[in-house]
């Protein structure tokens, strides 16, 4: 799968006559609890020419997108951001974009864009951000998939992984890691509630079907304290965020004239 993978990112650049800098994997096998039939999310940045950016029309707006985006198939759902639009996502910590720097599962990665972007993450984070960020997106699925005596039971993963990232930037305030079994064993003590969500998640990786089952009172239990704790602790946040504009925009040129020089 990697080399197809790798095969059509080549394609995107000659059909789109762009650069590629960096493509991962994310979602579920990024995060370690891919389902059997799991598809392979890819997601990459990229750069455009200089003639692209030197126009009186500015990018992401009409005709000059800053995403693009392949046909979703049963298999593959691949797209990537435009390096300005994913500098400016970084200057506000988006965390969807700090996962992609943190996947183990890369793809492509050319030129030094990544390393240094790397190395600008502690001039731009920013908790505020990233726990609004993972706290609705608990939040959003737990009401969606896991109330009632019924539960997707798969959906655990969505909103426990969410909740322990906030844990893990309230305990270290930096960016939490892309492993849910990094961030299980660094948040979640040893009892009753680990043993739950790893017996849940070793049925997930076997492959079983995990779909309508009653609800796990323990696990639910956590969530629902967590997301009433972490609330109130979200809004005490008084950081301030930082403006890195002038470092991303020397990145931003600097990887301009590296790509097409």
């Amino acid at each position: 799968m990697n080399e197809i993978i790798r095969k059509k990112l080549l394609d995107i650049e000659e059909k789109f006559h762009v650069k590629i800098l960096y493509a991962v994997e994310s979602g579920s096998r990024a995060w370690g609890f891919p389902s059997k039939d799991s598809d392979y999310d890819v997601r990459f940045i990229y750069i455009q020419s200089p003639e692209w950016y030197l126009s009186i029309d500015p990018q992401g707006i009409g005709a000059k997108r800053d995403v693009i985006e392949e046909p979703i198939n049963d298999l593959l759902d691949i797209s990537g951001w435009e390096i300005t639009k994913a500098l400016r996502l970084f200057r506000k910590s988006n965390p969807p974009l700090l996962e992609w720097l943190r996947s183990d599962i890369i793809y492509y990665q050319k030129y030094s864009f990544v390393d240094k972007i790397r190395s600008l993450e502690s001039d731009v984070f920013y908790p505020n951000s990233m726990m609004y960020h993972y706290l609705n997106m608990a939040k959003n699925n737990y009401r969606e998939y896991l109330q009632g005596p019924e539960v997707k039971i798969k959906k655990y993963f969505y909103v426990i992984r969410p909740i322990l990232a906030c844990n893990w930037i309230e305990k270290y305030n930096t960016t939490p890691p892309i492993s849910f079994n990094e961030l299980l064993e660094d948040i979640i003590p040893k009892g009753e509630l680990k043993n739950e969500v790893e017996h849940l998640l070793k049925r997930k990786l076997r492959g079983e079907e995990l779909d309508l089952e009653s609800r796990i009172a323990i696990i639910n239990d956590f969530i629902e304290n967590e997301m009433e704790r972490l609330e109130a602790y979200v809004k005490s946040l008084e950081a301030e965020a930082k403006d890195p504009t002038t470092l991303l925009d020397h990145l931003f040129r600097e990887t301009l004239q590296e790509t097409w020089t």
